[in-house]
């Protein structure tokens, strides 16, 4: 069996209209990372911006440290998606990219997996291309609808 070495959390934005990624890799995925992370996309997009977060219901997301953070920062603004609603946000599509490119690697390290997310990162920085739905309009509403029916049969 392989050995495992470690993990690492890829915190990861989408500037839709830029078509650039804000992104943060950490060793652990606790509350604090979530604070540091949140003060990256702070320093890097415009202050007079308003920042629509759309994230899923992971529990670093509702800390109270975060959630404090959150309110004293007005131009943030949280989302949150559905359990099992992924594919309601954007930025999956960019996890489904370079969890096909980092597939098929072997790491001997934690560093080495840092590294290869690194290069990945600058790839796609140089690309700066957009992440689009192709998916019609009423296939995209007919798919919220089933969600719905799914999430209140659950209730």
């Amino acid at each position: 069996a392989p050995t495992r070495h470690g993990t690492v959390t890829l915190f990861t934005a989408l500037d839709y209209l830029q078509a650039r990624l804000i992104s943060f890799i950490e060793r652990q995925h606790r509350h604090q990372e979530r604070l540091e992370y949140l003060k990256k996309i702070n320093r890097e997009t415009p202050k007079q911006l308003q920042l629509h977060l759309i994230v899923d219901n992971y529990a670093t997301h509702k800390h109270p440290k975060v959630k404090a953070w959150i309110e004293k920062h007005k131009r943030f603004q949280m989302h949150f998606t559905p359990t099992s609603s992924s594919w309601m946000n954007m930025v999956e599509r960019f996890f489904r990219d370079i969890t096909v490119y980092l597939r098929d690697g072997s790491f001997s390290s934690v560093r080495e997996l840092e590294s290869s997310i690194t290069t990945f990162l600058a790839l796609r920085k140089a690309q700066r291309t957009r992440y689009v739905w192709n998916a019609k309009g009423e296939e995209i509403l007919n798919k919220i609808q089933r969600a719905r029916e799914a999430m209140a049969s659950l209730a």
